[in-house]
């Protein structure tokens, strides 16, 4: 009998011992509220540059301003009404463009910047979103000038000792050239 009782509690702690592991708990949990935060705070800052733009946009009525799907919004210096071919996915164009502050005070110069090339959505290059978009509404020889606001423009990071971080900034493009992909 006692055997019996033995042999059923060394049973008792073989099945008690194989038990799966349990996974750790983290040691503190996040409740999702800096991100929920920082969303809210990136919305505040665009409605605020958005009607300091539109502010810009309704006081010049010397230039007819165009609202892109894109977010920004631009205005034609030079506009080629004949040709109507854009930059596409895979052209090669290039480019000078300038960048200043809303109140016109030059940032970065086309001499600065030089003549840039870059290839249509396919090319990692140091440009802001805001022109990689704005080239793709141009025609060549045309001149635009884009109103960016900060989160299509330099954004948090800004431009070292030149641009501080959020500034909406306005920049003028020329298009020079487009060299059509033979696939297009």
């Amino acid at each position: 009998m006692l055997r019996n009782i033995a042999s059923l509690f060394i049973l008792f702690i073989f099945a008690f011992s194989c038990k799966s592991p349990e996974a750790r708990r983290p040691v503190h949990q996040s409740s999702g509220t800096f991100i929920h935060e920082s969303a809210q705070r990136n919305k505040a800052l665009y409605d605020e540059e958005k009607e300091y733009i539109q502010k810009i946009v309704d006081t010049d009525t010397t230039k007819d301003y165009i609202a892109s799907d894109s977010g920004f919004w631009y205005y034609y210096n030079t506009k080629d009404s004949i040709v109507e071919n854009k930059p596409k996915l895979g052209d090669d164009v290039t480019f000078t463009y300038n960048i200043k502050d809303l109140s016109g005070k030059t940032i970065l110069t086309e001499e600065e910047v030089g003549l840039q090339r870059y290839k249509v959505d396919q090319t990692n290059q140091d440009l802001i979103s805001g022109i990689r978009d704005g080239i793709k509404l141009m025609q060549e020889g045309e001149t635009v000038t884009f109103l960016f606001p900060s989160y299509k423009a330099f954004g948090y990071y800004g431009i070292e000792s030149k641009l501080g971080t959020n500034i909406p900034v306005k920049s003028t493009v020329t298009l020079k050239t487009i060299k059509q992909n033979q696939e297009n």
